[in-house]
């Protein structure tokens, strides 16, 4: 069987060769995203394997069909990327990695978070240009503070595990509360609520119809003067502009993001020669408040070797008739 994999770095095929040597599968690696202007160059291959930014719309999806690729598999949680109606009509199967090293992801929400208030990253340039003043360094205890936290699946449930440990008051919202969390003092509120009471906010929820620009002019102007807002789940959960605006007034007093709207357009790309013509991310990074990474949130060896396991078990499985094993990972 033949995998064909899109938006790949020299990291996707390290783990992935490795993982491979169980599995025997033949691998094929394209650097380009998967979208209409490559998707005719696939040739004789059974699996696509596809990552955050690649565009897998219907008129992608009626070309594989075309091309009797049997199966999509996301190599990420996330699938806002992906048709899932246009491959039913087609019959490809689609699958994820629902869960893969959650805490990864969480604890990247808590760098930044840590980073935003303490000034780590002004403080490390300072001191290598021997200024060791602590002049415009002043943070703050997190401990005691109220953290609201949107979306409590692995990904928010870890998140919320260290906060405790951090010993904040720690409030979530959710469609459905998580019961284990809930033993442990997580209090669930209306969102509404959680938006008005947290002294620091972070975003763990999908992007979807119901969730896009969740945070938005009207709710910003909910939250708290001077509130941390910290998204390592998805762009789309922030209307850019609005933000900016909050930024601008004092309204957010923080903001740190790992993904941004127009992500697909920068991250995973070394830029660092070029001019970026998108005025929206050089205007977030002109703030010294905005501490912004390039997707990197999922980014540790336990993560990157279980994305790769069970992408390939997810696979191996839907290949043989089975369902995969690995709960949420069949999404069509």
């Amino acid at each position: 069987m033949k995998i064909t994999f899109f938006s790949t770095q020299p990291y996707d095929r390290k783990f992935f060769n490795a993982c491979n040597e169980s599995f025997g599968f033949e691998l094929e690696y394209f650097e380009t995203h998967l979208g209409p202007h490559i998707v005719n160059a696939i040739e004789h291959t059974d699996v696509v394997c596809v990552f955050v930014n690649d565009k897998v719309n219907a008129a992608v999806i009626e070309v594989l069909a075309q091309k009797q690729v049997k199966i999509i598999a996301l190599r990420c949680a996330g699938f806002n990327n992906v048709d899932i109606e246009a491959a039913k009509k087609y019959n490809i199967h689609v699958c994820r990695v629902p869960a893969y090293s959650p805490e990864a992801v969480a604890e990247h929400a808590v760098t930044m978070m840590l980073a935003l208030n303490r000034k780590i990253h002004k403080a490390y340039n300072r001191v290598r240009e021997q200024n060791f003043s602590l002049n415009g360094l002043l943070g703050f205890d997190v401990h005691g503070k109220t953290i609201g936290v949107i979306g409590t699946g692995n990904i928010g449930k870890a998140f919320c595990k260290i906060m405790l440990g951090f010993g904040c008051k720690v409030l979530a919202f959710d469609v459905i509360a998580n019961k284990e969390i809930e033993a442990l003092g997580i209090t669930y509120l209306p969102l509404i609520d959680v938006l008005k009471q947290s002294d620091i906010i972070s975003l763990h929820c999908p992007l979807n119809d119901l969730t896009k620009h969740l945070v938005n002019e009207q709710t910003i102007a909910l939250m708290k003067k001077g509130v941390m807002l910290i998204n390592t789940s998805r762009g789309g959960l922030i209307d850019t502009k609005a933000v900016i605006d909050a930024l601008k007034n004092g309204q957010i007093g923080y903001l740190g993001i790992d993904v941004y709207e127009q992500e697909e357009k920068l991250f995973f790309k070394d830029l660092s020669a070029d001019i970026i013509p998108d005025d929206t991310i050089q205007r977030l990074m002109s703030f010294p408040n905005v501490l912004l990474t390039a997707h990197q949130a999922f980014f540790t060896q336990e993560a990157l070797s279980q994305i790769a396991s069970i992408t390939l078990n997810n696979i191996k499985e839907i290949s043989e008739g089975k369902k995969p094993a690995h709960q949420a990972a069949l999404l069509a």
